[in-house]
């Protein structure tokens, strides 16, 4: 994949906090540095916005890590966790980041989607089709074949994941 990156480029990062989440906790048994890897992705490009997309719960003990995203410059939108009758649990963002992602794209040259999910192809392909650059971050070995194969740039997490991650044991 052969794509231009350049300092004027307006960039909007889109992070589904979950993805990851779950991603770092199942490989390496360790917690996302979602600083650093908002500043890799970034590569001294210009920041329009970086959003993570995260699931509150009712003990909130999540509190810290919102605090901790917001002081490395990324906001954060929220959505209770689901918790159905038969003790199912439901913390899905596709569709706002999605939403958020096309609203911004005219007032954007790249938008990165920190996420290794499947079901953003049929965005990745709408953003390119509307003019954006669309790179995709996140851990290879969790990451849908299609979504690496539909963005224009894939930078896995799992080539250097001691630079990605916070307690790593793995």
């Amino acid at each position: 994949m052969s794509i231009i990156k350049h300092k004027d480029q307006r960039v909007g990062i889109f992070i589904d906090a979950q993805n990851l989440y779950h991603s770092a906790k199942n490989l390496y048994h360790a917690r996302v540095n979602f600083g650093q890897v908002v500043k890799e992705a970034l590569a001294n490009r210009l920041l329009t916005r970086a959003i993570a997309y995260v699931i509150t719960t009712e003990g909130g003990e999540e509190k810290g890590f919102f605090e901790a995203l917001g002081k490395v410059g990324i906001e954060t939108r929220t959505k209770d966790l689901q918790i159905f009758a038969g003790g199912a649990k439901k913390a899905d963002w596709d569709v706002g980041l999605a939403m958020d992602a096309i609203k911004m794209a005219p007032k954007l040259d790249t938008i990165i989607i920190i996420s290794g999910d499947g079901d953003y192809v049929p965005l990745v392909e709408y953003l390119k089709d509307h003019g954006c650059q669309v790179e995709v971050v996140s851990f290879g070995k969790s990451t849908s074949a299609k979504l690496i194969e539909s963005a224009d740039d894939f930078t896995d997490l799992d080539q250097n994941p001691k630079r990605y991650l916070l307690g790593s044991r793995g």
